[in-house]
């Protein structure tokens, strides 16, 4: 469930990083349950096609708030993320009443105990992850917010162990001290550091694992499971009415509704409909792939977020800080993905790459062989392109560093 993006990340359907209600459940081993026939059908297409649009709209939702709080100016990130509350409210209402994605929540036994006992209390710490993880763009750049959230594992199974929801064991500890690790080593290289920005990112991660193990709890003890549009639909009111009050004493008292026109209504009204999108991405991918692939899938679009944001606002990042994240995510797909799983997942992978490079079973191939291999070195030209600009950004070199660099490596030097 998720309206984040940094509005987002609720960090829908199967991530790495338990940040969403079928992560939740995951605490425990159980299976996801479909949302209702029509999301579980789908639209007939390739797997491949729901994960990239997962990512897409997961890391466009999160640099198109960045980009409406920081470079267009509208520094209102509480009433930003009300107003994206507010259209979720909205629109899940008219789907509830012109489709069949929300059906399951029929199923449900809702009444005033069921919303006063599980939903009220669920919906406060919502609220509060979502206004300390927007609030925090004002201080951070995305790369670091990025890198802090990889700790937020960390914050869910130390919830989880004071909840008795999971028991403590040696390997996960272990797992989460190399992510501990990684995220401080990170912090110290940060360049454009801010004790506030940190605080704010601190508790809003807090805040979010919470609101994960008392779902667990909550949820799970009623033997209730609620797909991510079915929890919208339900959390999205109380979070606005919430947001509302707090808006009321913070943010609204210096509101200047010409800063709503200058960063453009329509770019605020897209900005809202792209978060929305993100969770019907969500509904549709539940139970499209394993949960290997989601995992890895999560680290790289973390990546991809990382250098995307780098490219965008050429935000400094020290070698120390990459090194850091990169442990961080060591750790992270530890702690996602056992170890054997991933071994059994690399071995599966090159035997399906070596099936596609030399044409193996090609009746069942409907590209031909020379298609084929361009796309994979497309593919393989274009990860090590953004890797090698994303490097000249970080490390901030010149033309004259380059060629220096690249007049070394053939042995010659410069007069």
């Amino acid at each position: 469930m998720a309206i984040r993006g940094d509005l987002e990340e609720a960090r829908v359907s199967s991530q790495p990083v338990p940040q969403s209600e079928e992560e939740a459940e995951k605490l425990d081993d159980g299976p996801s349950t479909p949302p209702s026939s029509e999301a579980g059908r789908g639209l007939g297409l390739h797997a491949s096609v729901y994960i990239l649009g997962w990512m897409f709209f997961s890391n466009m939702t999160i640099l198109f708030n960045k980009w409406l709080i920081d470079t267009a100016n509208f520094r209102y990130p509480i009433i930003l993320t009300t107003w994206h509350l507010i259209f979720a409210t909205v629109a899940t209402q008219i789907l509830a009443r012109t489709s069949t994605l929300l059906d399951s929540r029929h199923k449900l036994p809702i009444s005033r105990r069921f919303f006063l006992r599980i939903i009220l209390p669920i919906g406060v710490f919502y609220s509060g992850s979502l206004v300390f993880s927007n609030v925090v763009y004002l201080y951070l750049s995305v790369p670091f917010i990025q890198m802090l959230k990889s700790a937020g594992p960390v914050a869910v199974l130390l919830a989880s162990w004071a909840w008795g929801v999971a028991d403590p064991d040696l390997k996960t500890l272990v797992n989460v001290l190399i992510i501990v690790f990684g995220v401080a080593i990170a912090s110290i290289g940060e360049i454009q550091f801010s004790w506030l920005g940190f605080a704010f990112q601190l508790t809003g991660t807090i805040f979010e694992a919470i609101r994960l193990v008392m779902i667990q709890v909550m949820l799970k003890g009623e033997g209730i499971r609620m797909d991510p549009l079915v929890g919208l639909y339900y959390y999205a009111p109380v979070c606005a009415v919430m947001n509302i009050f707090v808006v009321a004493v913070t943010e609204f008292p210096k509101f200047k509704f010409a800063d709503a026109q200058s960063a453009g209504l329509g770019m605020l009204f897209l900005n809202a409909l792209a978060a929305f999108f993100l969770n019907i991405v969500s509904v549709f991918l539940i139970g499209k792939t394993s949960s290997l692939v989601m995992a890895l899938t999560g680290i790289l679009k973390s990546i991809l977020l990382v250098a995307v944001s780098v490219l965008i606002w050429s935000t400094p990042i020290s070698l120390l800080q990459t090194f850091g994240y990169s442990i961080a995510l060591v750790g992270l797909v530890l702690y996602s993905v056992e170890y054997q799983r991933i071994v059994e997942g690399l071995s599966e992978f090159r035997k399906w790459l070596h099936g596609v490079w030399n044409d193996e079973n090609p009746a069942e191939r409907k590209l031909s062989l020379k298609v084929r291999r361009s796309i994979i070195i497309g593919i393989i030209g274009f990860v090590t392109i953004a890797f090698a600009v994303a490097m000249w950004h970080i490390f901030s070199l010149s033309g004259g560093d380059i060629s220096s660099m690249t007049a070394s490596w053939f042995g010659s030097s410069s007069t």
